[in-house]
């Protein structure tokens, strides 16, 4: 082996003989040696392990502190007491995002207060939360043709909302759900009011909902276009997003403009 002499001793490892290395060491098997060398080398990279290793766990220890700080920080945003930015779309926001509409409006001495209801649930909530306001709440439904499929009003929760003073309105839906929704359906191709409402949609469902129905409540003259407004809606059902809009008619759509995001998903 490595051309060592027959008498020497030599490492089982690299073969350097007794006189080449400074020490050996032996085995327990007989013949079985090994160097100083080839004990550094070996420690060396036992090291070398053990500091990829320690990288490693390091890198994962910060990787967690960093994503606790990210929670911290979306925490601190979730518990604002003047906007919301939650963590999940949906009804289970229903009840804060109708509390910050209302504190919103009180402190912006806002007139008019639209929602986007299916049943009329969603409406009762918010002429519960608004009634020391002086205000007036239009509740906006789904238009006919899409009750089957969702949710048609729901008379009782109507009623008791009307007695409330709640004005409801249903009528074609200004961007998603018009005579452009019939033309796609029979001969293909993309309404121009969808691109602007999945446009929207990049912010939230709830975004695009309330900017619609803003619209549709202009256009029935139940909400003047020369004042800012609180829009009410979600995602399906109930409450996730609020926005105080500058409304338009449709004909004028470009005037509207998104003043704040009181309320919406992340």
């Amino acid at each position: 082996m490595h051309g060592r002499k027959n008498s020497a001793l030599a490492c089982s490892f690299c073969g350097h003989t007794q006189e080449e290395v400074r020490r050996l060491v032996a085995g327990q098997e007989p013949g079985v040696f090994i160097c100083n060398d080839c004990v550094k080398l070996c420690d060396d990279l036992l090291k070398e392990e053990e500091e990829v290793e320690e990288e490693e766990e390091e890198k994962e220890a910060t990787e967690g502190e960093e994503e606790e700080k990210k929670i911290d920080l979306f925490a601190g945003f979730g518990k604002s007491d003047s906007f919301a930015y939650f963590g999940e779309a949906g009804e289970a926001n229903t009840e804060q995002t109708i509390k910050l509409a209302a504190q919103r409006c009180k402190e912006l001495r806002l007139k008019y207060v639209v929602v986007a209801t299916s049943t009329g649930e969603t409406a009762i909530k918010v002429a519960k939360e608004f009634k020391d306001q002086d205000v007036s709440i239009i509740a906006v439904t789904l238009h006919a043709g899409t009750w089957k499929k969702y949710a048609p009003p729901n008379p009782k929760k109507v009623e008791k909302a009307e007695e409330m003073g709640v004005k409801f309105l249903t009528c074609t839906h200004a961007l998603m759900g018009n005579v452009g929704t019939g033309i796609m359906r029979k001969f293909g191709g993309i309404n121009w009011t969808d691109l602007i409402a999945h446009t929207y949609y990049t912010f939230s469902q709830g975004t695009k909902v309330a900017v619609e129905i803003a619209v549709m409540a202009a256009d029935a003259g139940l909400i003047p276009v020369d004042q800012e407004i609180i829009s009410i809606a979600g995602t399906d059902t109930g409450a996730d997003t609020a926005l105080v809009i500058k409304p338009a008619y449709c004909t004028e759509f470009f005037d509207l403009r998104v003043r704040e995001i009181i309320a919406k998903p992340r």
